[in-house]
Parts: C-alpha cells; sequence; structure tokens
C-alpha cells in the first residue's frame, strides 16, 4: 500500500511563512505528478499547485508569486512553500499523487494524504 503523509502546518500570522512536505511511501516504482489542494470550510477542494516528475509546475493565480512547489523525486516527497500568508489562505491543505506506479503491480493509482491544517491569523 501507498500512503502520502503531510507535515508542516500550524498557526501563523498574516505575512508569515510555512513550509509544507508530503512523503510518498510504500512499494513506489515512480509518481507522475504531485501536488497540493486546500480545502477552506464551506468551499470545495481547489487546486493549490502541481508539479510533474519533471519539474514542470502549474500554480494558481490566487497564491502565484507567493508559494512555490518543488519536489525530490530520490525521495517521493513534495514541497509546498508558502509565504506572505493571508487570512484567505486559511484551509486544509491536502497532498495528492497522481500517477503511482507500484512495484509488482499494474496499473496507475492515484492517492490523498489525511489532510494538514493552515491557519493565518490577520
Amino acid at each position: 500500500q501507498v500512503q502520502l503523509v503531510e507535515s508542516g502546518g500550524g498557526l501563523v500570522q498574516a505575512g508569515g511563512s510555512l513550509r509544507l512536505s508530503c512523503a510518498a511511501s510504500g512499494s513506489i516504482s515512480s509518481i507522475n505528478d504531485m501536488g497540493w489542494y486546500r480545502q477552506a470550510p464551506g468551499k470545495q477542494r481547489e487546486l493549490v499547485a502541481r508539479i510533474t516528475r519533471s519539474g514542470s509546475t502549474n500554480i494558481a493565480d490566487s497564491v502565484k508569486g507567493r508559494f512555490t512547489i518543488s519536489r525530490d523525486n530520490a525521495k517521493n516527497t513534495v514541497y509546498l512553500q508558502m509565504n506572505s500568508l493571508k487570512p484567505e489562505d486559511t484551509a486544509v491543505y491536502y497532498c495528492n499523487a497522481e500517477g503511482v506506479l507500484r512495484i509488482g503491480v499494474l496499473g496507475w493509482y492515484d492517492y490523498w494524504g489525511q489532510g494538514t491544517q493552515v491557519t493565518v491569523s490577520s
């Protein structure tokens, strides 16, 4: 089985920074895309940022210029550096791994982390 474990969330004042990490573990051969989504209370889950295995990124307009996504393929880990945080960034942040090829298993699979809370106070 594959697990995604997120860390780095917490409470921060507006203008502050946080760095989220998400490590995928299990019998993984490779991962295509990794990304971060967020869901605020009463709202739908939305894309924050995604990164391909080769390093191409897709950043939501709402966080462009403030958030940076990166990954370490050798560690099957994706990071989200969040700077200049705003109260509207408050949400549960979820890690996603798309197109996971597992050792000895046919097919590609998608996985989600359990989520980590980010709260930005004004």
